[in-house]
């Protein structure tokens, strides 16, 4: 694979959003350290082997912690996106939403937490369980006495702590290991306009309205966008609060009614809702967002998360989709 990741236009529309401080990085090295940040979620390669012509492994990557500290990535997606909007070339006509799995590798377990933040996670996990708890504690139910347990406190707080450190990683358990899964919307031409980022075992629908509360397409004036003219979904986004949500802004559900919803609705009679109807013709154009999700993960370290924690992986994505816009954008530019 050839170490040139950018072309000049390409460097043209990316500069500009890269800081500079008063006493460095020197210019000409930023385009090698961001071509280096690109290499290493292109091939998800470790660090410690990037090539010597992107720099020192250690300097790309605490520009790219830099950077992804101050947003450097969600604003290049945002920039570019409101570029293409001010030749008017954004479609949000219709928007597909739908979700991918990451699976994570080992290298992403392992998030480091302070002491005071796990502290303060346990006592509130702690406080959670006991007003879960009714009727008294497990012993209590069993007809055990209730005697101190260190042993088994103890058992009991590392694995509290095991769980906290994964869901402050954005990491669930499945048959095949820890995952995280990635909520996104996708215009007609394929181009990602909003991610949301948790963990692997959540559901789909409960995003439905997060992911559509992220689209945002700044014009030359007035406000932002943030309302398409219709959105497509599949069975798994069938919801009342779902279709509700749609109706209020007001947006056009393309979004098929699950079949036992339907069968309840029936047996309801005349007190149950009207039939969910949806567009066929659009429904068809929902693959979209399918191919968006293949071309997301045709770079290695998207497809697999190697980064321990959740924002690296979320301005990873926010890199990719930034190529996207960019090589959209630059292939019709004249």
């Amino acid at each position: 694979m050839t170490q040139v990741q950018l072309t000049d236009t390409e460097w043209e529309f990316i500069g500009p959003y890269l800081p500079i401080g008063e006493y460095g990085p020197y210019p000409q090295r930023l385009r090698q350290q961001f071509e280096g940040v690109i290499w290493r979620f292109k091939t998800g390669g470790q660090r410690r082997e990037m090539p010597q012509a992107f720099g020192a492994w250690s300097t790309v990557s605490n520009r790219f912690r830099q950077w992804r500290d101050a947003g450097v990535f969600e604003a290049l997606v945002e920039g570019l996106i409101a570029e293409t909007a001010r030749r008017g070339e954004v479609d949000l006509s219709l928007v597909s939403i739908d979700s991918t799995t990451a699976r994570a590798h080992h290298d992403a377990a392992g998030v480091h937490l302070d002491q005071d933040v796990i502290t303060a996670l346990e006592e509130a996990a702690a406080e959670e369980e006991k007003s879960r708890v009714k009727g008294g504690g497990r012993e209590e139910q069993s007809g055990q006495d209730a005697e101190a347990d260190p042993e088994r406190d103890e058992r009991r707080r590392i694995r509290r702590r095991q769980k906290l450190r994964l869901k402050a990683a954005l990491l669930g358990r499945s048959r095949g290991g820890q995952t995280s899964k990635v909520h996104l919307a996708a215009d007609r031409k394929c181009r990602p306009v909003a991610f949301v980022l948790t963990a692997g075992q959540a559901a789909d629908s409960p995003q439905f309205i997060p992911v559509l509360g992220r689209i945002r397409v700044r014009a030359p004036v007035g406000r932002p966008r943030t309302r398409p003219d219709a959105v497509a979904g599949d069975k798994a986004y069938s919801s009342r609060g779902n279709r509700a949500h749609l109706r209020k802004r007001p947006i056009k559900a393309v979004i098929p009614e699950k079949s036992d919803q339907a069968a309840n609705r029936k047996k309801k009679g005349s007190r149950g809702d009207r039939p969910a109807s949806h567009d066929a013709d659009l429904y068809k154009e929902r693959n979209t967002v399918e191919h968006l999700i293949n071309k997301l993960k045709s770079w290695r370290g998207i497809a697999t998360r190697y980064d321990k924690t959740p924002d690296s992986y979320l301005a990873g994505l926010h890199l990719r989709a930034s190529m996207i816009w960019i090589k959209d954008f630059t292939r019709g530019t004249p």
